[in-house]
């Protein structure tokens, strides 16, 4: 079934939630998940040292940027992470960011998992979900993508570990690729010129990983990922 809410606003269905034993993934909407994980980042505001966007100084403004960002993009949309193992705390968001339904293929990318769910079956559980709802054919209630891509900042090593874990391949870095806004946030290490037009903002590298249908359905992935989410505790 799909979710009806007007604040999902995906190219293609998005139920109104993917769930296993331990885990549940609901859309995010911004009426209803807004306020406490905004009061949940301004705790934990280590969540967007890695990541474009973040801090906001307000919920207001933070709204805002999430309406733009994962609802007027049709190719954009959020899933609130709820954990069944804590009576379903909120424990942190993922979506699928720059998707093509002309291409096949998405990213899982805006993961952001709280402190207290770090390191636990969290992560693994909420990746392996999106993993198989895009990658599964539509016979099998998937969307039968091609390809879905995993980007990294390249010094965030738990991420880039997390994505191998999920069976996700590595295929390179692009150098320089993003700007990092704000404050707080950790970039290449490397100096910039003089006069750049933007000296305050350190520079990012990307580490691409990708898994593809052909990994998931031939290759084993599918198996690997149902094992990863069934040991992690």
């Amino acid at each position: 079934m799909s979710s009806s809410s007007e604040e999902v606003n995906f190219y293609f269905p998005v139920p109104e939630v993917l769930e296993n034993d331990r885990l549940k993934l609901v859309p995010f909407v911004l009426s209803e998940h807004s306020k406490p994980f905004f009061e949940l980042a301004t705790k934990y505001p280590e969540i967007y040292t890695h990541i474009p966007w973040g801090p906001f100084d307000d919920e207001p403004t933070f709204t805002k940027f999430m309406d733009k960002l994962f609802v007027q993009d049709r190719g954009w949309v959020l899933f609130a992470i709820l954990d069944k193992t804590s009576s379903d705390a909120l424990a942190g968001a993922l979506g699928f960011i720059k998707t093509s339904p002309d291409h096949l293929n998405t990213e899982i990318g805006a993961v952001q998992i709280f402190p207290p769910f770090q390191r636990t079956h969290v992560a693994s559980n909420a990746v392996g979900l999106l993993l198989n709802y895009a990658l599964n054919l539509p016979s099998d209630g998937g969307l039968g993508l091609r390809r879905v891509v995993w980007q990294a900042n390249s010094v965030n090593k738990a991420s880039i570990r997390l994505a191998e874990r999920m069976g996700f391949q590595f295929e390179g870095i692009l150098r320089w690729d993003r700007v990092m806004p704000g404050t707080g946030k950790e970039g290449n290490g490397k100096g910039l010129r003089e006069g750049d037009p933007r000296n305050a903002n350190v520079g990012r590298d990307t580490a691409i990983l990708g898994l593809c249908w052909d990994d998931w359905e031939l290759n084993g992935a599918r198996e690997h990922v149902a094992n990863v989410m069934a040991r992690v505790a």
